[in-house]
């Protein structure tokens, strides 16, 4: 069993790195804005359903091929680059009618959820940096590593639901600002398209 004091590094060291921009905190705040602060939860809940993915990657040792074989890196690396483009292009067509977050049945949440899984799954970089992260915080003395990574895992996704969440809460409340008007909607519909294909570019540039 690790010691609180690792658990407790580790769990720092979760916090400082989820806060850290990058394309899962940055997708959460444009959705958040656009679509509200649940929608935003809901993105965050799939998010971290994909982080479970990685974690059990690395668990079992399939986040190696990623590291070790260059043609599964870039099929998993162009796949996350391709919905990227995706998502820009659909909200770049988007209507620029004043989305109300109160008004749920124009969300479909179950959607939300499986595009942070597939955003959160595509990005190869996660599970190398799982593979390079985890390990460092077990001790074999202690019994099982995979038990000690599953639990490390664990935490990480705590500490990223904790970040990702307030990250949500903060900016669902700007969605009153830009959504007063279907000028202010339609530049930031367009604004977050900018993003989203600045991240595909970004990730299909991302080298192993």
């Amino acid at each position: 069993m690790l010691s609180i004091e690792v658990l407790l590094a580790f769990f720092s060291a979760s916090l400082l790195l989820a806060l850290v921009p990058g394309p899962d905190n940055i997708f959460v705040l444009t959705q958040s804005i656009i679509q509200g602060k649940k929608s935003g939860l809901i993105i965050v809940l799939g998010l971290c359903t994909g982080l479970i993915f990685h974690t059990l990657a690395v668990t079992f040792g399939v986040a190696v091929i990623f590291q070790t074989s260059a043609l599964a890196f870039t099929l998993l690396k162009v796949a996350g680059a391709i919905y990227l483009l995706y998502l820009a292009w659909q909200i770049f067509h988007a209507s620029s009618e004043k989305i109300d977050p109160k008004n749920s049945k124009k969300i479909d949440f179950r959607k939300l959820y499986y595009r942070g899984i597939i955003m959160n799954i595509t990005n190869p970089k996660v599970s190398i940096f799982f593979l390079a992260f985890l390990p460092q915080f077990t001790n074999p003395n202690l019994g099982s590593i995979s038990l000690q990574i599953l639990m490390l895992g664990g935490l990480f996704i705590v500490a990223t639901i904790l970040v990702f969440g307030m990250i949500a809460l903060l900016s669902g409340t700007l969605s009153q600002l830009f959504n007063k008007s279907e000028k202010s909607q339609m530049i930031l519909n367009k604004l977050a398209s900018f993003v989203f294909l600045s991240l595909a570019i970004k990730l299909v540039t991302t080298k192993q």
